[in-house]
């Protein structure tokens, strides 16, 4: 198959600056050279502790952020050599659901004019606009008659249904989900999961989905990419990852995901990682996860291991594996 989404090596690094003059006094790497491929009616789900650049990777590739380097390909095109005005159609084709439904709408439109406003740019003709606005709202639960409502009369899970709509309203093939379920109550989450997992199938959308919790990654997932201080990691099958994982940090992870049984929870043995972080500013040579790593060997501070392919679709970085 070929991929929808291309990415490669694509870097993303924030200027530190200081004082009145606003001296650049060293970069933040928060995205420092990731590539992975995203197929048709697929989700990719993109791990990892906070900070470690997930949300960066998914603004920078949708250019909310301008890239430092890199290169994403959506259906063959390259779109960072775009101009901003080259970039409309292909800002139909991928989306993004942001992570607070409560600050991600304006609470002076209605929800409505929410949605509209997409339409409207992107050219839908004024007739149809208010029947694609009730049409987008029954898609994704909510009757065609709230939109007239105002953002502050719904609830949080109703809230990110309407982002959910508002994304739909140009008929994208790639949605970018920043954890889009993370501020909603557990019971509302398993409703928005499962919205999101029907209408993939409907309308044949793909996925990357960011998110920091493991159990709704593993639902949703088809394949699950774990990123760390900026790279990838590990990159495998979603069952794969979760029953095999072999960087020693994904194995970290893995072991932290709470079993709902007390009797095997007790049993279990749990990874507790020591060590410092590395800084994103002043990155050490070798593996970035050196300082942490419990099977840390001398090589390990010295070469940054490369991602290695191990079969079945299982790709990693790490000395001790490959």
């Amino acid at each position: 198959m070929e991929p929808v989404l291309e990415v490669r090596d694509l870097k993303k690094y924030f200027p530190i600056t200081r004082g009145v003059w606003q001296k650049t006094r060293g970069m933040l790497k928060a995205v420092d050279g990731i590539s992975f491929d995203l197929y048709r009616g697929e989700t990719l789900g993109l791990v990892g502790e906070s900070g470690c650049g997930k949300t960066t990777a998914g603004r920078t590739i949708v250019r909310l952020y301008e890239p430092t380097g890199g290169s994403v390909r959506l259906h063959g095109q390259e779109i960072f050599s775009l101009s901003e005005r080259e970039m409309l159609p292909v800002r139909s084709q991928i989306q993004m659901i942001f992570q607070d439904p409560y600050s991600s709408l304006n609470p002076r439109m209605t929800v409505g004019d929410t949605i509209t406003e997409a339409l409207e740019i992107h050219g839908l003709a004024e007739e149809r606009r208010t029947e694609r606005v009730g049409e987008l709202l029954e898609m994704v639960g909510l009757g065609q008659e709230m939109a007239g409502r105002y953002p502050h009369e719904f609830s949080g899970g109703q809230r990110q249904r309407i982002g959910v709509a508002r994304a739909l309203a140009v008929q994208p093939k790639v949605i970018i989900c920043d954890e889009p379920v993370s501020a909603l109550d557990v019971s509302i989450q398993a409703q928005v999961i499962n919205m999101l997992e029907e209408l993939q199938e409907k309308l044949g959308l793909t996925y990357l989905f960011i998110s920091h919790d493991l159990a709704v990654v593993r639902h949703i997932s088809h394949r699950v990419a774990v990123m760390y201080l900026g790279r990838l990691v590990e990159v495998a099958p979603s069952d794969q990852i979760y029953d095999n994982p072999l960087h020693p940090y994904t194995e970290a992870l893995m072991s932290a995901i709470p079993i709902p049984d007390p009797k095997v929870e007790s049993q279990r043995r749990r990874l507790i990682l020591t060590g410092d972080v590395a800084s994103p500013i002043d990155l050490p040579p070798g593996c970035r996860f050196a300082s942490r790593c419990p099977k840390v060997e001398a090589r390990c501070h010295q070469e940054e291991p490369a991602m290695v392919d191990v079969g079945g679709g299982h790709s990693v970085a790490c000395h001790l594996v490959v």
